[in-house]
């Protein structure tokens, strides 16, 4: 917790049902500072900030003692909700390596580990000990098992996958497969009204190579979600077509001066709700042609995907948007559908700039900032040229499902 006088963080001003001095407080007697604690935490989809958990109340409204049991080095989690409450939704699922927030996806998130950790406390451990891997001397006997019902395993039998337990690869085969299906524009817009009436129902193979071909699928749509890790020709040695795909850029001549107050955002972006709830505002975008150089960038990425140009451009969009920060700074060329694309309820980037509008955030973006911007833009390129693959493996699923029956 720490003495943060002086630094105006929300851990020190008073919310509803939030008083930080009792709150410390309360904390302070029931349990000593573990870093193991301070944890990097999902709150929105590509927005990734730090913790520190507890689960003492009122520090934190919901500590979901049950998740953070799963959180440990080594788990993914696939998240959805249980209905769809926003019109568009988007994509109802997200991949993560972290411990999330439940209000990540509008509707509520719930979080499926692909592995379940059980452990077998020593005599008199203490409570306030979370139960991780890290805290070894604490733990006898710690087992790892795929999170899989007996019908998924009775499935893989079937498939000739023995033993899901072994390894993570095995026991995470499904939740990248759904993850594969559910990214796939084909599979949200046949089941549009299946999905938002409920969880989304997710079609397995009926056969070990087209599980196998879906789930390498999905870790691809998984590490372009995974902030925490960079990928290459997305943020590493960039491919072509995303090269010039959200380029941080200045009106009229000369480069940017960070010092001066121009990577501030005070376009309208976010505002201050009731209650200190942050409110997204519209802000300044510029819809626009693609540059003759912006054009040739995506055919000459297009034709080592193995897309046509027409393809490609269906996918990002026919158009492309400059995105301001203020009057003088912004970000180049982020195409229609990236600039638009929503997951969970939330329009991704939009979102994002919302919380850091300067009167909100008190002060300029830092130059990592924006070029999270760059990288979140990019990613989500990634995931939109991947859809004729995505929607491909559903097509071939879907003529060969499994029966339970």
């Amino acid at each position: 917790m720490g003495n943060s006088q002086g630094i105006g963080t929300g851990l020190t001003k008073n919310a509803a049902g939030f008083e930080p001095k009792k709150v410390r407080a309360k904390v302070l007697a029931a349990e000593a500072y573990n870093q193991n604690q301070l944890r990097r935490y999902a709150l929105r989809p590509f927005e990734t900030r730090w913790c520190y958990y507890s689960g003492i109340s009122t520090l934190w409204n919901r500590s979901l003692p049950a998740l953070w049991a799963q959180c440990w080095e080594g788990n993914s989690f696939l998240m959805s909700r249980p209905a769809g409450v926003a019109n568009p939704e988007g994509v109802p699922f997200f991949f993560t390596r972290v411990l999330g927030d439940n209000d990540f996806q509008r509707g509520h998130s719930y979080y499926f580990p692909f592995r379940l950790q059980t452990t077998q406390k020593q005599k008199g451990k203490k409570n306030s000990e979370p139960d991780t891997l890290f805290n070894v001397d604490n733990l006898a006997d710690t087992t790892l098992k795929a999170n899989l019902s007996q019908k998924a395993r009775d499935y893989f039998t079937q498939l000739g996958i023995t033993n899901p337990d072994a390894d993570a690869d095995t026991a995470g085969l499904i939740w990248m497969h759904a993850l594969a299906i559910g990214y796939s524009p084909a599979y949200l817009s046949e089941n549009a009204d299946g999905i938002r009436q409920d969880w989304p129902r997710i079609p397995l193979p009926n056969s070990r190579e087209l599980l196998f071909a879906s789930a390498e699928l999905g870790k691809q749509v998984a590490a372009l979600l995974d902030t925490e890790n960079p990928v290459a020709g997305v943020t590493q040695k960039v491919r072509s077509e995303l090269k010039a795909i959200a380029l941080i850029s200045r009106v009229g001549s000369g480069n940017i001066n960070p010092d001066s107050g121009e990577l501030a955002i005070t376009s309208g972006w976010g505002y201050a709700g009731s209650r200190g709830v942050t409110m997204p505002g519209k802000g300044k975008v510029v819809e626009r042609p693609y540059t003759s150089q912006e054009e040739a960038a995506i055919k000459e990425g297009a034709t080592a995907l193995g897309l046509t140009t027409e393809q490609a451009m269906e996918q990002l969009g026919n158009t492309t948007c400059d995105i301001y920060l203020n009057d003088t700074a912004y970000w180049k060329n982020l195409p229609t559908k990236v600039w638009n694309y929503t997951i969970g309820g939330y329009q991704v980037i939009k979102k994002w700039l919302s919380y850091r509008e300067e009167r909100l955030l008190g002060r300029s973006l830092k130059k990592e900032e924006v070029r999270e911007v760059s990288n979140m833009a990019r990613r989500i390129s990634a995931i939109l040229l991947l859809e004729t693959e995505l929607d491909k493996n559903y097509q071939l699923i879907k003529q060969s499902t499994y029966s339970f029956d």
